[in-house]
């Protein structure tokens, strides 16, 4: 009588009792590590087919086109548009030059300085729609010196990084938006006396950074120790565009410039000063005097600045974009199988009012949410309702009642 085989891995040919599990199909079997493999090769193949980074740009596409797409999500703000759209045009081209051309171009890393709504992290968001290559925006307030509580700059580029799955070439080309770069300047002109560790001394950490070296990253993020396994990463193909509020530096550039409104310069004319866009007149001076360290200020050549919204930006920022927040209220109600409509006279309301707030585009998002927060909570429990017209009596009426005046600004 023939002794049974003993049933085994069609892949690897282990045997059944070698195996935790053995799954059985039509033709063969299969064991739990093979699972394992095929897997990864699945994700590995997957990831690689739809996040696949490409450091070119086809020939049709030019700064003026990168410009009109930034215009379909951001109202207004031309000049920071122009300056961003050249600084990416011209990061491809960095990418592309030849390793033995004598002439080799340097990078233009950017500072946005604007108010804080005027669409610094929204300039951002839609460029990195936009790119082929690796983008990450960081928080530069979480970061201090190294040996402090905190995070150090080199996790910067640990996220990076990890948008590209731990791809290091990718990683090396790739462009970083540090927010709120404000929040590190220093307390004052002079240096500190005691150790500022999450202002001064993170400046200092960020030089050779922007710059350009190579820098150990722990590829997980977190503090560095011996232990742990470093990948060593070259930033000087990595474009770093940096955005801040600087609340308070239009009152260092009317001192510099002997304005306290409208005033006159010494041995000139009178010159008229917008005394409402101060920070059009910003320069490097002012960033350090508001106390940016000179080292940092001159690693970051490229200095622009974001106007003000105004009535009519504010307008536009309700309704035009792709994004504009009455659309995405509409598109909330329709999920509820309700049309939602806003009159003209309701639009110019919701905008006086975020005239008043001097909150930016986020004080649109503030009073929209307290107008209609009852009917979001209402309306789709009556499933007769199919229709909802916001009139300037029902946004009156809503706003009223709403505890919102906590917002305005005096």
């Amino acid at each position: 009588m023939k002794k049974e085989q003993e049933p085994g891995c069609s892949f690897c040919g282990r045997k059944k009792r070698e195996t935790q599990i053995l799954i059985s199909g039509i033709e063969g079997h299969i064991c739990e590590n093979c699972v394992n493999q095929a897997q990864q090769i699945i994700d590995e193949e997957l990831f690689q087919k739809h996040k696949k980074f490409q450091f070119s740009l086809p020939n049709s596409i030019k700064p003026k086109d990168i410009k009109k797409f930034l215009d379909q999500y951001v109202i207004g703000q031309d000049d920071a548009k122009k300056f961003i759209s050249v600084a990416v045009y011209n990061h491809y081209k960095r990418l592309n030059q030849g390793k033995n051309d004598e002439v080799e171009i340097e990078k233009s890393n950017i500072l946005m300085v604007g108010q804080t709504g005027t669409g610094k992290t929204l300039l951002a968001r839609s460029i990195a729609k936009f790119l082929n290559v690796p983008f990450t925006i960081v928080d530069a307030t979480v970061f201090t010196e190294a040996g402090y509580v905190g995070e150090d700059v080199e996790s910067i580029l640990s996220r990076l990084l990890q948008v590209c799955n731990y791809d290091v070439t990718a990683a090396q080309h790739g462009i970083i938006y540090i927010d709120e770069i404000d929040k590190i300047s220093r307390k004052g002109d002079n240096p500190s006396i005691t150790r500022d560790v999450s202002g001064e001394g993170v400046q200092q950490a960020m030089l050779k950074l922007l710059e350009g070296t190579e820098v150990l990253v722990p590829p997980q993020g977190g503090r560095k120790h011996p232990e742990q396994k470093m990948v060593k990463l070259d930033t000087s193909n990595i474009l770093f565009i940096c955005g801040g509020a600087f609340e308070g530096i239009d009152r260092v550039i009317a001192s510099r410039m002997n304005q306290s409104k409208v005033g006159f310069k010494k041995g000139k004319e009178k010159e008229q000063v917008d005394t409402d866009n101060l920070l059009q007149y910003i320069s490097p001076l002012d960033l350090r005097t508001f106390g940016l360290i000179p080292e940092l200020i001159g690693r970051v050549p490229v200095l622009v600045h974001l106007d003000p919204l105004d009535k009519q930006a504010l307008r536009s920022i309700l309704t035009e974009p792709k994004n504009a927040l009455l659309k995405q209220y509409k598109k909330i109600f329709k999920a509820d199988n309700i049309t939602l409509t806003f009159e003209e006279d309701a639009i110019d309301y919701i905008v006086d009012k975020a005239m008043e707030f001097k909150l930016g585009a986020r004080g649109l998002r503030s009073i929209c949410e307290a107008i209609m927060n009852d009917a979001m909570f209402e309306l789709p429990s009556q499933t007769q309702i199919k229709e909802l017209v916001v009139t300037r009596d029902f946004v009156e009426e809503k706003f009223e009642r709403a505890n919102v005046n906590r917002l305005k600004v005096a």
